[in-house]
């Protein structure tokens, strides 16, 4: 029986010492998790996510974005730009039975193209020869226009409506397209409000005492009061549609929202042409 003891107990003696050595060789044998331990990789991921979000792009229109939306300014004689004076037409031919002095241009959903329609009509139509023209940008949320144009500003549609600055320094001339624009040069906190508003409603009485043509860009319907309040301040509404992206179902829900009496037509944008460089209209 000793003998058996004895057996045993160097046995014991041996797994302990292997056991040992194992552990010197593992440092992970001996660990045991500390708030510590979670922290520093937490800590690490963190900077990394923070590194990459700060190199990665700020968001915003792209070049070939606006360069799009001014097609009629870099080529005129391309076939997207025929379609707008096509428009032009036929919105001249309209206003010989009733008056279209103040056209809407407004669309379902952002991204569908309103403000790429509402900067080629203003550009065409101003092209006419004896036409005084005025492009306002309506969208006091996301405005596009003083980035398509290059324009630089102190003052714009919000100043004019607060009251802190005047129509006529708020307006700037594009020379090299004889049209005039009233752009947004701040965003204020009560946009929706500003739009129905009695200055509104007097900012474009006055405008048309002095204007042959108003295109206002206005935000999307949907979702928003804005489209809707700018639209019944006009004489006609034109809806762009986007191919293959507007639901059908947005479309009806926008001809419910707008006064149909003032529609006077739907642009239908992105669809591929045959011809010319830029096949999108």
């Amino acid at each position: 029986m000793a003998k058996h003891y004895e057996a045993l107990q160097r046995a014991e003696a041996e797994r302990k010492r292997k056991a040992g050595a194992d552990s010197a060789a593992d440092p992970l044998a001996d660990w045991a998790p500390t708030p510590q331990s979670f922290t520093a990789p937490r800590r690490r991921i963190r900077d990394r996510l923070g590194s990459l979000r700060r190199k990665k792009a700020p968001l915003g229109d792209t070049a070939n974005e606006i360069n799009k939306r001014r097609i009629s300014i870099l080529q005129p004689e391309s076939f997207a730009s025929e379609q707008f004076r096509m428009l032009r037409g036929r919105i001249d031919a309209l206003s010989t039975q009733q008056r279209l002095q103040t056209v809407s241009v407004t669309s379902a959903n952002p991204g569908d193209g309103k403000s790429m329609a509402s900067i080629n009509l203003a550009v065409v139509t101003a092209m006419s020869v004896g036409r005084k023209v005025l492009l306002i940008d309506c969208d006091l949320r996301r405005p596009k226009i003083h980035t398509t144009l290059g324009l630089e500003l102190r003052s714009g549609l919000a100043e004019v409506l607060q009251q802190s600055a005047t129509f006529d320094e708020s307006v700037v001339t594009v020379d090299s397209l004889s049209l005039d624009v009233l752009a947004v040069c701040s965003l204020p906190t009560n946009p929706s409000e500003l739009l129905a508003s009695a200055e509104m409603t007097n900012m474009l009485a006055t405008a048309c005492d002095t204007y042959d043509q108003i295109i206002l860009d206005t935000p999307a319907c949907l979702g928003l009061p804005d489209g809707k309040t700018v639209s019944e301040l006009s004489d006609g509404v034109i809806l762009v549609v986007r191919a293959d992206v507007t639901r059908q179902d947005d479309v009806e829900a926008v001809l419910e929202i707008l006064d149909r009496r003032r529609l006077i037509g739907m642009v239908l944008n992105g669809v591929e042409a045959t011809r010319g460089q830029y096949g999108y209209y």
